[in-house]
């Protein structure tokens, strides 16, 4: 059976088809568009319409056989956005995909035989946005604009405006854009937090271009996270009808109160099938408020890996499973290094509310501005104690792994190992003062690759213990028995924590 098709709601009018059949053939894929450079925020400041949910006196009744009333004036609020960018094309097209590929580059270069020189071509793509403010302020997705050399507004009173971009936070995918112009219908913001499983939700937006669209349904799930969209989800899912071009547009409740941005569906086909995901408003006006004031997003930073405390980890370090965060890794010179804390500890609490999860940690220190003080609770060699961390600012940081080079059979089945050397280390993007084996093969069966390590893995760590070297390693291994073995894992020059169990 297909699997599922991970779409984003904007569409290409030059590449939809492609990306469809592209879709079609690989099963499982998530299409989008990257950051957007910032700006700057503009120094006019936005007039917001807000009141408590559940206010508004456009509600639904018991009974009632039209939704219009509430509908109506959200209708007004929401508007067609059209982009374009110029992209450069290779030669080559002729040789489909194996052109794309570095290996085919090696002999051929950036160019193919025969093939023309690199063209020019404009792609175009429409979504939708929400008029937030009577002066022109709109949200939206940032892949509706990533990218874009030229946005066209176009409001439900057939008026058309030049936009432009205030700001925008590839993390999140929301994006601000501003038109010139006074006195226009608003949307009233909710509040994302009090909704429910269960709660009315109607999507609005310009699903293929064809106009201005309202459906319904109900909210399926909150707090949706791990879908790997974008790097903090927090969604609305919502059995709503959504489909391409719906990017951006407005999820409502049934006070006609904006709850979300809708932003993404899973999908086999690339059109609607009752599981469309929303950016929460609470999410999106926090971004909004920022972009306004800063030109971007300023996030809290505390310089740690985390990762979840399953059953198995839970067991190792002796804490309650599923609950709190695990520290793989501890940035050097970092907040969380200033403040004392170690890899093996788990952070229980923070502000003296439970940490539920690391997606509920992530969440909480992004939103917190550099500077301000977290008080975390920490559980650390078995003994709980109060940790004050001052929070920095999340940099801009990306590493990537490199190949490793061939080893030797070890004693944990289906691994092989090497030790680490400065070369290698550099290649993996692991720091030079790292020391390890490096992993050079992993067996699909084995239970190493259940655990999920992964072949370039550098191991630091068997059961606490440092490893140096190959001899150390098996020495490890083998007083371990048939004991579960807990390795510190280094990837690409962040740490966590594996189990693996004995066969």
């Amino acid at each position: 059976m297909q699997q599922a098709l991970q779409v984003r709601h904007s569409v290409a009018a030059v590449i939809l088809a492609t990306m469809l059949t592209i879709g079609g053939l690989l099963g499982f894929a998530l299409t989008s568009w990257g950051g957007h450079p910032v700006f700057g925020a503009l120094h006019e400041v936005p007039m917001f319409i807000a009141r408590p949910s559940g206010a508004g006196g456009n509600a639904i009744s018991a009974g009632t056989t039209s939704f219009a009333p509430v509908l109506k004036p959200v209708l007004q609020a929401v508007v067609n956005i059209s982009s374009s960018k110029v992209v450069k094309t290779q030669g080559g097209e002729g040789f489909g995909p194996f052109f794309n590929d570095p290996f085919f580059r090696q002999f051929f270069g950036n160019q193919a035989p025969g093939a023309q020189a690199p063209q020019e071509q404009k792609e175009q793509s429409l979504g939708s946005g929400v008029i937030v403010s009577p002066n022109g302020y709109i949200l939206t997705n940032n892949h509706v604009i990533d990218g874009a050399t030229d946005i066209k507004v176009f409001l439900p009173d057939k008026r058309e405006f030049k936009g432009k971009v205030v700001g925008t936070d590839p993390k999140t995918d929301i994006a601000v854009v501003k038109i010139d112009a006074s006195e226009l219908p608003t949307i009233t913001f909710g509040d994302s937090s009090k909704i429910a499983v269960g709660d009315l939700a109607f999507a609005i937006g310009d699903p293929f271009g064809i106009g201005e669209t309202a459906t319904m349904g109900i909210v399926s799930a909150t707090g949706r996270n791990g879908l790997d969209i974008e790097d903090y989800e927090d969604f609305i899912q919502t059995d709503a009808a959504i489909n391409p071009g719906n990017s951006g547009g407005a999820l409502v409740n049934a006070n006609g109160d904006l709850i979300g941005i809708n932003t993404a569906i899973i999908s086999r086909g690339g059109g609607n099938q009752g599981i469309g995901f929303a950016i929460p408003i609470n999410m999106a006006r926090h971004v909004m408020d920022e972009i306004l004031k800063n030109g971007k997003v300023v996030r809290g930073y505390l310089g740690v890996m985390i990762q979840e405390v399953t059953p198995n980890l839970a067991k190792a370090f002796n804490v309650p499973a599923n609950k709190g965060a695990l520290i793989g890794d501890v940035t050097a010179g970092g907040p969380a290094a200033k403040a004392g804390l170690q890899k093996g500890d788990v952070i229980e609490a923070l502000n003296g509310q439970a940490v539920s999860s690391i997606n509920d940690l992530r969440l909480q220190i992004a939103s917190m501005a550099p500077g301000t003080v977290a008080h975390l609770k920490v559980l650390s060699s078995g003994k709980e104690h109060e940790v004050d961390v001052t929070l920095g600012e999340l940099p801009e940081k990306e590493n990537q792994a490199g190949p490793a080079s061939p080893g030797e059979m070890s004693l944990m089945r289906g691994v092989q190992v090497d030790t680490l050397t400065p070369g290698v280390a550099r290649q993996l993007g692991v720091g030079p003062e790292t020391k390890g084996v490096v992993v050079t093969d992993v067996a699909q069966d084995s239970p190493a690759a259940d655990a999920g390590l992964q072949r370039g893995d550098v191991i630091e760590q068997i059961n606490r213990q440092n490893v140096a070297n190959v001899s150390d390693y098996n020495r490890l291994v083998t007083e371990a028995g048939k004991q579960p073995l807990v390795l510190l894992v280094n990837r690409g020059g962040n740490t966590s924590f594996l189990v693996v169990q004995p066969d």
